[in-house]
């Protein structure tokens, strides 16, 4: 037998195994068991998950009786009719401008100050070790518990976020030297943003950590030796590779700031009047506060259905960076 008859031979006694192989794999797929291991999971979903938004989908064509529900009426699509009126206070769509106002912050600011903390940290000493740890123990402190400290940051009369204004004072920028940051409507926002930056900044600060390890030293030696400085090496070696990690964090933490409730009840209660009223904490107020459940639910949706088209963007984004890459 030639050597050529012999590679042949190999080749397909490889692929007889590979295929007997890649059929083996397939084959739990069809098996009873298979199905039976996964349906605990499923029914858990299902209960807990896909009948919840069914149902809430259903609500929302109601005004729900909470108390009786065989009192609860048919209106239709008129809770979504009272979103673009002004039947409610605040009306819809100065809680989502609010909402917005809140979501753009997170997104713009967080995303730069992580990716610039990532870059500071990005070697693995035991100090710059050290600094990620404690930036990401902040990210898994409870929001309640840490929520309360940052109340007193913020306290008027003896919080350490006084400092600031104390110091423009001594500098005839300010007439005040104290400011009562979550009761003013000027600051109650800006208070709840740096908080939510400071809890939310160590996860997205990791995540770019990690993208760094995956992009190629090749490159970065090439834009050095090329007579790159620092900046340009960053903004055109750097950045254009972690940009798959950029979309995944500006989509995932604007679904996240979108969502965002327990930092508005704990530091603002969604005052003063409406000004940090987002659209999380209104649907809280809707449906537990003033028991309009069907209004409630109808908020609900919308905001399931901004999540799904962030969501399909995020897929999508993902995808056109994937092509790209293969391009390349």
């Amino acid at each position: 037998m030639s050597t050529s008859e012999a590679t042949a031979a190999r080749q397909a006694t490889a692929a007889r195994g590979g295929g007997a192989r890649s059929g083996h794999s397939r084959r739990p797929l069809r098996s009873p068991w298979a199905y039976a291991f996964v349906l605990p999971a499923l029914a858990i979903f299902a209960v807990f998950t896909i009948f919840p938004t069914f149902f809430t989908f259903f609500i929302s064509t109601f005004k729900w009786n909470y108390l009786n529900v065989e009192q609860s009426q048919f209106i239709g699509l008129k809770n979504y009719h009272d979103m673009i009126g002004k039947n409610h206070s605040p009306s819809f769509l100065s809680t989502m401008g609010t909402s917005f106002y809140f979501v753009i912050a997170m997104v713009v600011v967080g995303t730069v100050l992580a990716l610039a903390l990532a870059m500071l940290t990005r070697r693995a000493t035991k100090v710059l070790v050290g600094v990620r740890t404690s930036l990401f123990l902040a990210h898994v402190a409870p929001f309640v518990a840490t929520s309360l400290v940052w109340i007193w940051i913020f306290n008027p009369r003896f919080g350490l976020a006084n400092f600031i204004p104390w110091v423009l004072e001594k500098l005839h920028i300010m007439n005040t030297a104290s400011v009562d940051w979550l009761h003013n409507s000027a600051t109650a926002m800006p208070s709840v943003i740096v908080y939510s930056l400071w809890h939310d900044l160590g996860f997205t600060t990791i995540v770019f950590i990690g993208g760094l390890t995956t992009i190629s030293k090749d490159l970065s030696e090439a834009a050095r030796l090329d007579g790159c400085n620092p900046w340009q090496e960053f903004f055109n070696v750097t950045l254009p590779q972690l940009r798959p990690f950029v979309v995944f964090v500006i989509v995932i933490g604007s679904i996240s700031s979108l969502h965002a409730f327990t930092q508005f009840f704990m530091l603002t209660g969604g005052g003063p009047g409406y000004s940090t009223a987002t659209l999380g904490f209104q649907l809280y107020q809707e449906a537990f506060v003033f028991h309009d459940t069907g209004y409630a639910a109808a908020l609900a949706v919308v905001l399931f259905l901004i999540t799904v088209v962030l969501s399909a963007l995020q897929i999508r984004a993902s995808r056109s960076v994937g092509r790209d890459a293969t391009a390349q």
